[in-house]
C-alpha cells in the first residue's frame, strides 16, 4: 500500500466528470488499498478517486461498521432532507454549513470484481456517500452552499476532533 497525494480544489480534475470503469483487474485492488490508507492518514471518512488525480468513478468510505469501495455508483432512491456541515480533504481548512442532503439513500454500483451491489445508507453515512458521488460528477461541497456566509474556516476544536471531516 502507498499514500497518494490528495489534490486540492485548484486542480481541474476535481471539476470533471469521472469516467466509468469497465475493466476490472488486479490493479484496482491496490488502488482501493491505497485510497483507504490515504483516507485514514488524512483522518477522512471518504475519498473519491479524482481526489488522488484518478479520473475514474470510484470512491471508498468508512464510518462505524460501514466500509465500502464502489465503482460507477448511482443514487437510485433518495428520501428526506437535512441540513448539515461538511468538510473536504481537497478544500483544507474550510467547512460548509447548511448543506442540503437526502437523509436516506440507496446507491447501486459495482464491487471490485464488477458485480452489482446495492448500499442502503441513512443520516451521516448517506451524507458521506452523496458527498463522494458529487466528487465523481465534478461537484464540490462549496457548490452546494446556498449562502456565501455558510462557508467558514474550520475551528481549532473541529480540526482537533475531526468533527466535520467528510473526506
Amino acid at each position: 500500500m502507498a499514500l497518494r497525494k490528495i489534490i486540492t480544489s485548484e486542480n481541474p480534475i476535481l471539476r470533471q466528470k469521472a469516467k466509468k470503469v469497465h475493466h476490472f483487474d488486479p490493479s484496482l485492488q491496490k488502488l482501493i488499498e491505497d485510497m483507504f490508507e490515504t483516507m485514514h492518514a488524512a483522518n477522512g471518512v471518504g475519498l473519491a478517486a479524482p481526489q488522488i488525480a484518478q479520473s475514474i468513478r470510484l470512491f471508498v468510505a468508512e464510518y462505524e461498521d460501514h466500509k465500502v469501495a464502489i465503482f460507477n455508483p448511482e443514487i437510485v432512491k433518495a428520501e428526506g432532507e437535512a441540513l448539515g456541515t461538511e468538510g473536504c480533504l481537497s478544500i483544507p481548512g474550510y467547512a460548509g454549513d447548511n448543506i442540503r442532503r437526502a437523509t436516506k439513500i440507496l446507491v447501486k454500483g459495482l464491487d471490485l470484481r464488477g458485480k452489482p451491489i446495492r448500499i442502503p445508507a441513512e443520516d451521516w453515512f448517506a451524507r458521506v456517500l452523496q458527498h463522494e458521488i458529487d466528487h465523481l460528477d465534478g461537484i464540490l461541497f462549496i457548490d452546494r452552499l446556498d449562502r456565501p456566509e455558510d462557508l467558514r474556516d474550520v475551528t481549532a476544536e473541529e480540526e482537533e476532533e475531526k468533527a466535520i471531516s467528510i473526506e
